[in-house]
């Protein structure tokens, strides 16, 4: 299998997910996110694996969760489709969501998630 070219912002952020991934798991992207909460995120082909800043558990933590975990993921329609650059990822323990810098970003994120929850629902 080729070895896939990991889509990063900031090559620290990358580095720091890197630590996190498991054996045979393929990281894909690593993106950093606006506004407070969720310093960046992780974007695999198993789990999303987020970067808490204190919001979820009053301690800074790797978040991870499985796409078998999701129940849905939203993207903001404004009207417009993809013009805004939040998705949120609906899961059994509440709702994330994730500002990216960049509606393509957004985009990306969302359409590979998606898939990946569709194509874990036929396995």
């Amino acid at each position: 299998m080729p070895e896939v070219k990991v889509i990063f912002d900031n090559e620290s952020q990358y580095k720091r997910i890197a630590a996190y991934i498991l054996p045979g798991e393929t990281l894909y992207a690593v993106y950093d996110c606006k506004g407070g909460g969720t310093g960046f995120v992780g974007i695999t082909d198993r789990r999303i694996i987020f970067y808490d800043q204190g919001i979820l558990f009053k301690k800074k933590a790797m978040v991870s969760i499985p796409y078998n975990q999701v129940i849905g993921v939203a993207a903001a329609d404004e009207g417009i489709i993809f013009q805004s650059s939040q998705i949120t990822l609906i899961t059994g323990a509440g709702s994330f969501s994730f500002e990216f810098r960049g509606v393509d970003k957004a985009q990306w994120a969302y359409r590979f998630i998606l898939n990946q929850m569709l194509n874990q629902s036929r396995s």
